[in-house]
């Protein structure tokens, strides 16, 4: 049977000025590119898996990174336009680009909304200097609340990140810092608590006791401040970490977290495509020259496909239904486990985070409490067989 159901395309743009010593992401510092080259290149991408998924609608298209507001504008409507050559694109498709909020970038965004982008997912991280220091920015505080106005005057949709839960921040600095957010936000926020990933400076500065972490209760206890501070401003989390107002969630990121179909082209992207009835991971070579060089003599540069078993999909699935706040349907669950839920999970654990108070399934659906939600990637292997 014919798949028809709706998919998203990410686009990764591997390259930034500097890179960040808190950021494990496949991004690369380089002078010279040749933004001809990498045009041609997602071009070519493109019309590859056109081939191998046709007739699919567009829903989302996503431009991240790296940063893609280094782009040329040129590419970024070289892309969509090649896009609309090949597949059905919703009349409401979300077309969102990542963007630093540097000077530079912020002169650009006239540029990239005639260039059809209409939302803009900005990396402010926070509007303190002296943080926007620590975490290796380079804006400061005044860029960000400038990109922040001319987002909103440019594009229809915009929202912007922070980080919080940084070293040394208490409670009440980060409830001023967010109050203070909340002035310029619009409809979306992402708020993300630093983490150390290995192999970043961050991790061995913090391994050679530069500086400390807040430990797990501490973090507990950001993380219900902010669930209550953005509740009250009409901007709830409807996933782990992001926050909307009724309508003005990622439209692109629900693919994901729906666990729908979505493509992934560029250095290191990964997708998951259903062929045939059967769900397929995708990943993308790692190095830039090396996917360049592929996409130019081979037309792709994608790792061989991964058919996921059904349990990896009843996992998969799980893993990321659960972080949205609505939570999984079940039915879902079991269509892509392809077995009855309960043969699938252990009951015996199922049952003790319930009596937590962790999880609650109501009906066809089942979904994490708040206190689940700090538990999230504990939880998922402790029910699954």
């Amino acid at each position: 049977m014919k798949n028809t159901s709706p998919i998203g395309i990410y686009f990764h743009w591997p390259f930034c000025l500097a890179k960040c010593p808190y950021c494990d992401f496949n991004v690369h510092v380089q002078a010279q590119i040749d933004h001809a080259a990498w045009r041609a290149a997602y071009i070519k991408a493109i019309q590859y898996y056109a081939k191998i998924m046709p007739g699919r609608e567009v829903v989302s298209l996503f431009f991240g990174g790296g940063t893609p507001s280094l782009m040329e504008p040129e590419t970024v409507k070289a892309i969509i336009d090649e896009i609309k050559n090949h597949w059905p694109v919703a009349d409401n498709v979300e077309i969102t680009l990542e963007a630093n909020p540097t000077s530079v970038e912020t002169r650009k965004f006239e540029a990239f909304r005639k260039a059809s982008v209409n939302r803009v997912s900005l990396g402010v991280q926070s509007l303190d200097d002296a943080q926007l220091k620590f975490l290796g920015r380079k804006h400061d505080a005044a860029q960000a609340i400038e990109a922040i106005q001319t987002a909103d005057k440019i594009f229809e949709r915009f929202s912007f990140d922070l980080i919080y839960a940084r070293p040394n921040q208490t409670l009440d600095q980060w409830k001023r810092e967010l109050d203070g957010a909340l002035k310029y936000a619009k409809g979306h926020m992402s708020l993300y608590q630093l983490t150390v990933e290995r192999s970043t400076p961050f991790f061995f500065d913090h391994a050679q006791g530069k500086f400390q972490m807040p430990d797990d209760a501490k973090g507990a206890d950001f993380y219900n401040l902010t669930q209550g501070i953005m509740e009250q401003a009409g901007l709830p989390m409807y996933e782990v970490s992001n926050h909307a107002a009724k309508g003005e969630e990622s439209r692109h990121n629900l693919i994901y977290w729906q666990y729908g179909d979505y493509i992934g082209i560029g250095p290191g992207a990964h997708g998951r495509l259903t062929i045939d009835g059967v769900k397929n991971a995708t990943r993308e070579h790692h190095a830039p020259d090396i996917w360049l060089q592929k996409i130019q003599s081979e037309s792709f540069a994608h790792h061989p496909f991964e058919k996921i078993s059904p349990i990896g999909r009843f996992a998969e699935a799980m893993m990321m239904g659960l972080r949205l706040r609505e939570g999984i349907s079940i039915k879902k669950l079991e269509d892509e486990g392809q077995s009855p839920f309960h043969e699938l999970v252990y009951t015996e654990n199922m049952q003790k985070i319930t009596e937590e108070g962790w999880i609650i399934q109501e009906g066809d659906n089942l979904r994490l409490t708040r206190e689940g939600m700090l538990r999230l990637n504990s939880i998922v292997p402790f029910i699954l067989k």
